[in-house]
């Protein structure tokens, strides 16, 4: 089998409502749309969604990468030599994260398609659904409470609220959410917006709430601050914005910085990568979640596909496309109640485009 046409879409997503968190207000996304296709009529899809702080790539790096670059290195290729089509690609890119994420997604795309299984099956096939958490950013307290009645009547049941700005109202919120909603899962992003002491002192003001995810409150670095953090809470803290690569797990497994590490697959660049990165963290013991960014449901639904294949993959934060308005993908994945579930259909899912 060969590639012998490449071919890519540019989306400007619009989100029906902007939402803040710690270091910046997001109102859209850009997201790119890759189509690979075959000799054998086998057609595979895949999404970049670059995002300058957390992929390390500007939208226009990631479209000049696409032209100059992927297109040319693709064609002719065989799909099922991803090894070693991603590996070219590593020394042929300089900014590369999301671009090779999407490389990654299209070409599994057709390999499970080839199989005829769906993409999770083809990974391992660990489970058949999993729980997401629905986001709240960064809002007065009386927003924060709407919208939380808003998600939970609609039958969510993990919230993850966003912090990291006012340590003051970030309690506050907290155990106003627990009064209200007393039997809903809690999660809690600093996104890097606390010291050592005030991840801490939101610990102690919070125990008894039951929080059940403390998410990257430290800012980014060697991890010696998010060490000290797990060292000093009795909730589990999870590396977010930490895990870029698969030498970012190893040093913080390595020295037990963390219980958790979010693995989002635009942030390590692909789901063969995300992969091994789950492989160190099962060694040392750690427990995964598959996150996402601003993503349209072809990204939510490569993310959803890693996330069903491994048995520590034991969480889920893949609520990305739920504030697109222009979203062209649909019917991929069907989620009800909070919970995602993927369809029969091989590969990522029937495109309907």
């Amino acid at each position: 089998m060969k590639i012998t046409k490449v071919s890519y879409e540019r989306l400007e997503l619009s989100l029906s409502s902007p939402y803040t968190i710690a270091y910046e207000t997001i109102s859209g996304a850009t997201n790119f749309i890759l189509k690979i296709e075959t000799d054998k009529g086998l057609v595979g899809y895949g999404c970049a969604a670059p995002e300058p702080t957390v992929t390390r790539e500007t939208p226009d790096e990631v479209e000049q990468n696409i032209k100059t670059s992927i297109i040319p290195f693709l064609l002719g290729r065989n799909p099922f030599m991803l090894s070693e089509t991603l590996e070219g690609l590593k020394t042929l890119l300089s900014v590369k994260s999301s671009a090779l994420a999407m490389v990654d997604m299209a070409l599994l795309d057709i390999v499970s398609k080839k199989m005829e299984v769906p993409l999770y099956q083809f990974l391992g096939g660990y489970r058949n659904s999993i729980a997401t958490s629905i986001t709240i950013g960064i809002l007065p307290l009386d927003e924060t409470l709407k919208i939380a009645s808003e998600y939970v009547a609609q039958g969510f049941f993990v919230l993850k609220i966003k912090g990291g700005l006012s340590l003051e109202k970030d309690i506050e919120k907290m155990v106003y959410l627990r009064e209200k909603f007393p039997n809903i899962q809690l999660r809690f992003d600093g996104n890097q917006g606390y010291s050592v002491e005030d991840a801490i002192a939101f610990f102690t003001a919070t125990k008894d709430i039951g929080i059940e995810i403390f998410e990257q409150p430290t800012k980014v670095g060697n991890g010696e601050k998010l060490g000290l953090v797990s060292q000093k809470v009795g909730i589990p803290v999870m590396a977010d914005e930490g895990i870029k690569s698969l030498q970012d797990v190893f040093r913080l497994a390595q020295n037990n910085f963390v219980d958790m590490v979010n693995i989002k697959i635009m942030k390590v660049g692909g789901i063969v990568e995300g992969m091994h990165i789950n492989s160190v963290a099962k060694s040392a013991n750690i427990d995964v979640m598959v996150g996402c960014i601003d993503e349209c449901r072809l990204g939510i639904s490569a993310g959803l596909h890693f996330a069903l294949s491994k048995p520590n993959i034991k969480y889920a934060d893949l609520d990305g496309h739920l504030d697109m308005i222009n979203d062209p993908f649909k019917n991929l994945f069907k989620l009800e109640k909070g919970i995602l579930y993927p369809t029969n259909n091989p590969g990522l899912g029937k495109i309907d485009l």
